[in-house]
Formats: structure tokens, C-alpha cells, sequence
């Protein structure tokens, strides 16, 4: 996989972690190093961790659909696309807790940004990629973004959640139909 499309894969995957970011930055008053180290070292870990699930779960199944690999890869990439595209344009209602940053609604905020690298983990499991260097990237990324999403959550609120979102989905969707039509080029 070259540097680019994992690069173009974890900021996609981060978009999530980021519009949560902001709209946590946007609440929390105060907004301390110790809530930004929280937030994105646990979105980090767990959008590092989900790929290599995923991952393992597809190098079990990769011999009985290998033929179709790079279908099965388009076919997550676009689902995970369109429900992140789906998802930034409905309307939300952003209720969180006193402090998102803490206790149970951090995990499950941790859980649900990161269910999409799980998809990623197995589709690069189809394609014979290995996870290391991807899941560490995926994480160091989503870490970043958090902290940078919390940081311009306090400055302009939660107004660019969506789009982030939006622009996330489209990028994985164009990976998905690249990934697709790739073995074709040959």
C-alpha cells in the first residue's frame, strides 16, 4: 500500500474521532491538556487496535473469498462511506456528558469512532496487506486529529463536524472504487 492512500485511509477513519472532538472541545470549560490527552490517547487506541481485529478476523476468511477480494474491500469501503456521508447529512442532536472525557462515554465514544477501522483491518486482510505499520498510523493520526479537533472545538465550536464527516465518507468511497478498479489497470 503506498504512503498516500494510508495516509488518505486514516484521516478518513480519524473524521469520526475529529467531529467528536470538536464538538467535546466545543463543551468543555475547562478545555486541559489532561481531557486532549485522554480523548486522543484513547480515540488513538482504539482506531490502532480495530484495525488489527479486523485484520485477523479477514486472514481467516481470506482463503474462501480471495477471488473476490478487491469487491468485498469496494463493497466495505463504499458502506462505511455512504454511512459516514448519510450520517454528517442528518440532523443530531448533540448531547454529551458533563465530561465526554471520562469514565463509560469515553469507551463507548471510543468504540463507535473507531467501528469503521475494524471494516478497514479485514479489507486489508483480503488484500494481503500487512497491519502493523497501517494500524500504528491509523492511531498516531486519529490521536492527532483528536487533539487538534478539541483545540479548534474550543475556537469555532462544532460548525465544520459535518462537512469533516462528509469529506471523510467521500474519501473512502473513492478508495474503495481505486481499490476496485486497480486489477483492472493490469
Amino acid at each position: 500500500m503506498d504512503f498516500f492512500t494510508l495516509i488518505s485511509i486514516a484521516v478518513a477513519l480519524a473524521i469520526d474521532a475529529f467531529a467528536v472532538a470538536l464538538a467535546v472541545g466545543a463543551i468543555l470549560d475547562p478545555l486541559s491538556e489532561r481531557r486532549w490527552f485522554r480523548l486522543g490517547f484513547h480515540f488513538g487506541l482504539f482506531q490502532g487496535l480495530m484495525p488489527i481485529v479486523g485484520w485477523a478476523a479477514g486472514r481467516t476468511l481470506q482463503q474462501w473469498i480471495s477471488a473476490y477480494n478487491h469487491w468485498v474491500a469496494f463493497l466495505l469501503l463504499g458502506f462505511i462511506g455512504i454511512r459516514m456521508i448519510l450520517n454528517a447529512l442528518k440532523e443530531k442532536d448533540d448531547e454529551f456528558i458533563k465530561d465526554p472525557t471520562r469514565g463509560m462515554t469515553l469507551v463507548v465514544l471510543s468504540v463507535a469512532t473507531s467501528i469503521d477501522a475494524l471494516a478497514i483491518g479485514f479489507s486489508l486482510a483480503l488484500l494481503g496487506v500487512s497491519i502493523w505499520t497501517p494500524a500504528l498510523v491509523i492511531g498516531i493520526v486519529a490521536a492527532v486529529l483528536t487533539v487538534v479537533g478539541m483545540m479548534l472545538g474550543k475556537k469555532i465550536g462544532a460548525l465544520w463536524g459535518t462537512k469533516a464527516e462528509l469529506v471523510g465518507g467521500l474519501v473512502l468511497c473513492a478508495i474503495g472504487i481505486k481499490i476496485l478498479i486497480e486489477p483492472l489497470c493490469y
